[in-house]
């Protein structure tokens, strides 16, 4: 059989169609291979990446060129070279990471000995399989478009492997690619609908290279860095009218809550109860439940962000969701996927009335020589006030006035605090953003022996104009203050941020950065059509997640429930799959029947001939000319003239059967079955023989 990359005469006159055969094809699929690792950059080791678009560089050179192969020792270096990168950054070549990095270095090493059809369909399975493998990383609509691309070229690549004579268009192989993925695309469907997701075998955990912008530690101007990231954190539909919010000073989104502090740095709250306990038993709530749907971007750490206060566990698609005591909700597992998640909260509440001894003590320490000036300033602060039964809220709305009045500003550049972060704000710099702002707050309070602590979260959001959900960034990212007054009111949130930029926490406004989305923009105008195509892009974006990505098994039951299923589940689903999979095949063969019956069998047969001859070596046979018994008589003779009386009779045969009968009376099939054997029986052995000599 001819290899699929042998060299045939140019075609026509452009640099691309007058390249060997060959080089096209390799060319062709060298570019399929680059677009198909191009996705996965983003998390091969630097090395890998740089040695697979050099090694496809020089293969493009070679087949350029017509240069030798690399022989069969570089090759063997080559891969030696490539295992032990791999064992290197990885100390395994086992996992997903290295297998991944493996498989896309095999592949390109594949195409340097891309000789014969056997190279190409090992090159074939290996790109469908990376193809794949770009789903362990990412399953973005990003990603998922630049697959669908992939897999068009690799299907187009592989039909135009299957046509070995001469040089087939691209173009029709490629419509012939996209016609089979339209075909299969209703049945693909079908399984991605109703297929069983059933734990752990769907949704498998990944590793993506998505972040929180927060942590369990705050060291004073780390929230600062998240001011000009506009990446998203997650997205909120809230089931209420019009899917609006509560006021935007409502809405803190609760993250890590930071009470242990060494004179520089805030670290997580331990927990001060049972772990079969972790709720405070004396939560106060008031009005209704606010329910809504939040949608976590993957940040590879437990917290689900649910707005103060939730009460009641957060539905999660898999797994369970606890809290630590502190009102902070988790997840028994990373969100390491777009998750959605069903919540009640409560916007206004009381809690913490009854907190412990040990949980206030905690609350009320300060490293030694912490901040001297503050101390004795707060001090002097709760002189004047005196012993009176609400100090702690005299003294909160002390600090909040002084905020307000003694010339502080809110910036993402206060300079460099040292050590006495809290004395250089109040008394020095004055100016910060939130958490220097609630970072002093708390350490005035602490001085005056009130508890208090930091929460850390998201505050605020944005509505996308286009699909109505509210997002909330990474710039969104906040720090606000809880002060425990006392057991009738116990922790009460106050944000100081407010009391020196109120614009920040009531409108939900960010600082003006002279960036957006990478862009350094000062025009309104260019802003507003900015921004409106980022609300265009993020709606689309976000329907993927909710349509797609969070199909989970609930969404199925859910599903099964409005198609009539009282009590659906996984065999329901099985049967339904089933029975779609037996109508698709049934169509099909209803269709290929449909076919069979109006195609000609005279003219089916004379096709089979023809198929024949050009297989035997009378290429002449696939030209249109060569449509009548006799044209095909005639290149037979000119062929192999010995042999032109055996097969001149059989086309002599079919001009009669489909010419002697009367007008418009199809030739009797059993005359049709005794030419079909006949043709089986002519010498094509000799012909062929006959053909390679010529």
């Amino acid at each position: 059989m001819p290899s699929v990359f042998n060299p045939a005469p140019s075609a026509g006159a452009s640099r691309w169609s007058s390249l060997p055969r060959e080089a096209r094809d390799t060319l062709f699929l060298l570019a399929v291979v680059g677009w198909i690792l191009l996705p996965l950059t983003a998390t091969l080791p630097l090395w890998a990446s740089a040695l697979a678009y050099a090694l496809l560089a020089w293969r493009g050179r070679i087949a350029l060129l017509q240069k030798p192969m690399p022989g069969r020792w570089q090759l063997l270096a080559l891969l030696v070279l490539v295992v032990g990168l791999t064992l290197l950054s990885y100390r395994t070549i086992l996992g997903a990471d290295a297998g991944v990095t493996l498989v896309s270095m095999l592949l390109t090493l594949k195409t340097m000995e891309l000789r014969a059809k056997r190279d190409a369909m090992v090159i074939f399975f290996l790109g469908f399989f990376a193809l794949i493998a770009n789903f362990l990383h990412s399953q973005s609509l990003l990603t998922a478009l630049a697959i669908a691309v992939g897999l068009v070229g690799l299907l187009t690549a592989l039909v135009h492997a299957h046509m070995p004579v001469g040089q087939p268009s691209l173009k029709f192989a490629a419509g012939l690619s996209l016609k089979m993925v339209a075909i299969g695309a209703p049945l693909t469907l079908a399984l991605f609908v109703f297929f069983p997701r059933m734990s752990p075998l769907w949704g498998v955990p990944q590793n993506p290279t998505a972040k929180t912008g927060l942590s369990d530690e705050m060291t004073v101007g780390t929230v600062a860095s998240l001011a000009q990231d506009e990446g998203i954190a997650f997205r909120v539909k809230f089931d209420t009218p019009q899917n609006r919010p509560p006021p935007a000073n409502q809405l803190y989104w609760r993250g890590p809550v930071l009470s242990d502090f060494d004179g520089t740095t805030w670290r997580a709250t331990p927990s001060f109860r049972n772990p079969d306990d972790r709720m405070y038993a004396d939560i106060r709530t008031e009005g209704e439940a606010l329910r809504y749907e939040l949608t976590l971007e993957p940040h590879q750490k437990p917290w689900l962000l649910s707005l103060d206060l939730t009460r009641t566990a957060p539905v999660l698609p898999r797994g369970r969701a606890y809290s630590t005591g502190d009102l902070q909700w988790l997840s028994n597992r990373p969100i390491t996927e777009v998750t959605r998640i069903a919540v009640e909260s409560y916007t206004s509440y009381r809690f913490g009335m009854q907190a412990g001894n040990r949980e206030l003590a905690f609350n009320r320490r300060l490293p030694a020589n912490s901040n001297p000036r503050t101390q004795a300033w707060v001090a002097q602060l709760v002189a004047e006030i005196g012993d009176r039964p609400d100090r702690s809220a005299q003294l909160v709305q002390r600090l909040q006035q002084q905020l307000r009045s003694g010339g502080y500003t809110y910036t993402l550049d206060p300079g460099v605090y040292t050590g006495q972060a809290a004395d250089e704000f109040w008394f020095d710099r004055k100016q910060g953003f939130c958490e220097h702002i609630s970072a002093a707050f708390v350490v005035a309070l602490r001085s005056a022996g009130v508890p208090a602590r930091i929460v850390t979260g998201y505050q605020g959001g944005e509505a996308n104009s286009v699909d109505g959900y509210w997002t909330v960034r990474q710039a969104d990212a906040h720090a606000w203050a809880e002060v425990w007054l006392g057991d009738e009111q116990g922790w009460v949130r106050f944000d100081p941020t407010g009391a020196v930029s109120p614009g920040r926490i009531g409108a939900a406004q960010r600082l003006n950065t002279p960036n957006f989305m990478g862009f350094s923009v000062s025009n309104a105008v260019t802003i507003n059509g900015l921004q409106r195509m980022r609300a265009v892009w993020e709606a689309v974006n976000n329907s993927w997640n909710q349509w797609v990505l969070n199909y989970t098994q609930r969404e199925q039951m859910d599903m099964l429930s409005k198609l009539g299923l009282s009590s659906p589940n996984w065999v329901d689903l099985v049967r339904i799959l089933g029975g779609l999979v037996l109508a698709a095949a049934l169509i099909v063969v209803l269709v290929l029947q449909y076919q069979r019956r109006r195609m000609d069998p005279w003219l089916a047969l004379l096709s089979e001939a023809r198929k024949r001859l050009r297989q035997a070596g009378v290429p002449e046979a696939a030209q249109g000319s060569a449509t009548t018994p006799r044209a095909l008589a005639r290149l037979v003779h000119a062929q192999a003239p010995d042999l032109a009386p055996a097969f001149g009779q059989w086309l002599k045969a079919m001009e009669r059967q489909r010419y002697a009968h009367a007008s418009g009376q199809p030739a009797p099939r059993a005359e049709l079955a005794a030419l079909r054997k006949q043709l089986r029986l002519l010498p094509w052995s000799r012909l062929r023989a006959l053909a390679n000599k010529v």
